[in-house]
């Protein structure tokens, strides 16, 4: 459907990484309405696996302190695409040696998913890391520095988005491709 259109837009709050804008628009029908709207420089995710001895695929996840929900959250590792002119493949490179201290020797994209189209317009990029070897954390900040690593089995991990201990999208989309691409 087309015909909807953004009139105007004011930035009401500039924040570290986010803009909180107020944007007015009008619909096919010559309805206008407002909307607020949160801008994002977008976020990569990175699912990275790993195979033990018999060839069963394995995944790094991260159990980490998340503000806005007050709770640590199960999650692939994940950032902000907060460096201007980076390419994601970078940024997913550059997170997963921040928060699991691996770098991949393989790095493919596996979706850009809407986490939340109803307020903002970031864009999060997926990929399937493998071909891993260890390296040093580059941990920056509370969260990071207090963040669990957890290996387990892609089944177990599945196993837990099932049962409800993963709930966080990026995560279960990226969990859910990477097991049909492994398939």
């Amino acid at each position: 459907m087309t015909g909807f259109r953004r009139t105007d837009e004011t930035v009401v709050h500039q924040g570290f990484i986010w803009r909180l804008a107020t944007a007015e628009f009008e619909s096919p029908d010559g309805e206008r309405f407002h909307r607020d709207v949160v801008r994002s420089p977008g976020a990569v995710g990175v699912v990275p696996i790993w195979m033990d001895s018999e060839g069963v695929p394995g995944v790094i996840l991260i159990r980490q302190y998340r503000p806005a929900y007050e709770s640590f959250i199960i999650e692939i590792p994940a950032g902000m695409r907060d460096v201007p002119g980076e390419p994601p493949e970078d940024t997913a490179r550059r997170e997963l040696i921040e928060e699991v201290g691996f770098s991949a020797g393989n790095l493919v994209h596996l979706t850009d998913l809407y986490p939340s189209p109803g307020m903002t317009d970031s864009v999060t990029t997926v990929f399937l890391a493998t071909d891993l070897s260890q390296t040093e954390r580059d941990v920056h900040g509370p969260e990071e520095r207090h963040m669990e690593v957890l290996n387990l089995s892609l089944a177990d991990a599945l196993d837990w988005v099932v049962s409800g201990q993963i709930r966080d999208a990026k995560t279960v989309v990226g969990l859910l491709l990477a097991e049909r691409l492994l398939r």
